[in-house]
């Protein structure tokens, strides 16, 4: 049974990370710190299985959407729009 963060269900969010995930380039692998090197291919995967990693790209995308959302990647201003 999924659980809900406001509106929006844990398996639509990993919906939405994995969406995102796969406008990345194909071919390349994405270095993610002490994990290793994955493909896009392998985030997804990772991202819908719901594993440790999966659930951090999860956290990552979230906070960077909550950051875009206030504006915070606009000229290096910090513009809050409602």
């Amino acid at each position: 049974m999924a659980t809900k963060q406001g509106n929006i269900s844990d398996d639509e969010i990993r919906k939405l990370v994995a969406e995102r995930l796969k406008t990345l380039p194909s071919g390349k692998r994405i270095s993610i710190g002490g994990e290793g090197s994955f493909t896009k291919d392998d985030l997804i995967k990772r991202v819908e299985l719901g594993d440790g990693l999966g659930k951090k790209m999860v956290e990552v995308e979230l906070e960077f959407l909550r950051a875009l959302k206030k504006g915070e990647f606009l000229n290096g201003q910090n513009t809050t729009y409602n």
